[in-house]
């Protein structure tokens, strides 16, 4: 008889059914519950056990593993008459191996504390290759003890498994983990724009980034690929020379604009400092005209913040009128040309 803890796993989704299937292979008695009848199918067909309810599946467990998508499920399955808090036994450990905030981590532990239930933060970053290959990043908030307790089988899930600190350090750092993400996607989006309008070959210019320190590893990518997103960029700019990239140093400036700004007056003398005046519609003996600024500035020669243009792309929807992944939407970046 298998002297491994009886584990109850609620949420078989994406991550959640091959995360319960490797528990399984590594000798867990494991029973399930979730929304869609499939996945109880696909759950008794690894070996598992599927549950009636929230409440049937957690009754007899001594570890109870949560994986739902944000804040507001967790709460759901946890409270309430037909909730973990409830239906669990004293004693049971609930590993919430959900994304979600801090805070809802937090308060969680404080209910179960009342009910002789311990808690751990255990979100995981790795995808869906991760969650079926086992290789899991797992980063943990709780007691120690309970960390230990639970490791064996964490270590059935993941290969990197770290307390971070106490209830809500987890998903601390997986907030972390999601910031530094999002700006790695936003950076390769920029840079395949800035490939392309620059005329370089963009299956070259990636093959060579993913030789040097550019290269962005990820779990669910193939060796040796980089995402490659489908950007249309709309970018005002000159086409540069064959075989040359764009030259990012202003030119050198000729004529009556350079020599207005030499004197210190406004680029070729065609628009007067803050405060004169240009000649009325008839001439300098008709009159004094309206005063006329230069482009940003107020009246008195401040800087207009109102008309400093902004410089952050914006992601439009893409013309099918359905939202898709925002590498594959269409990139407007706002140029002024000086």
């Amino acid at each position: 008889m298998s002297t491994l803890p009886k584990v109850a796993w609620i949420g078989l989704g994406i991550m959640g059914s091959p995360m319960s299937e490797n528990l399984i292979k590594a000798g867990y008695q494991v029973t399930g519950f979730t929304l869609e009848q499939e996945k109880l199918d696909r759950l008794s067909a690894a070996g598992g056990t599927a549950a009636g309810s929230i409440a049937e599946a957690v009754r007899d467990a001594d570890v109870i593993v949560t994986m739902v998508p944000a804040s507001p499920q967790v709460e759901a399955i946890a409270y309430g008459p037909e909730g973990i808090l409830e239906n669990a036994k004293s004693g049971a450990l609930l590993i919430d191996m959900s994304s979600i905030t801090p805070q809802t981590s937090v308060d969680l532990a404080k209910a179960a504390k009342d009910k002789g239930i311990r808690v751990l933060d255990a979100p995981v970053s790795g995808g869906e290759a991760g969650a079926i290959e086992a290789v899991l990043s797992i980063m943990v908030g709780g007691e120690q003890a309970d960390f230990d307790e639970a490791k064996p089988l964490l270590e059935a899930l993941g290969k990197t498994i770290v307390l971070c600190g106490p209830h809500g350090s987890g998903q601390t750092v997986k907030a972390a983990n999601q910031l530094i993400v999002a700006v790695n996607i936003q950076a390769c989006a920029e840079a395949v724009v800035f490939l392309e309008k620059s005329g370089v070959d963009l299956k070259a210019a990636l093959d060579v980034l993913n030789g040097g320190l550019a290269r962005l590893d990820r779990a669910d990518a193939e060796e040796g690929q980089l995402p490659r997103p489908r950007l249309q960029a709309r970018l005002p700019h000159r086409p540069a020379p064959q075989g040359h990239g764009h030259r990012h140093r202003r030119r050198p400036q000729r004529g009556r604009r350079a020599a207005g700004r030499r004197r210190g007056g406004p680029a070729g003398g065609l628009a007067a400092r803050p405060g004169r005046r240009r000649p009325g519609p008839l001439g300098p003996a008709a009159g004094r005209g309206a005063p006329v600024r230069r482009p940003g500035l107020t009246a008195d020669g401040r800087q207009d913040l109102r008309a400093v243009p902004s410089l952050t792309p914006v992601l439009s929807r893409p013309s099918g009128g359905t939202a898709r992944n925002p590498l594959q939407q269409t990139v407007d970046v706002p140029v002024t040309r000086t």
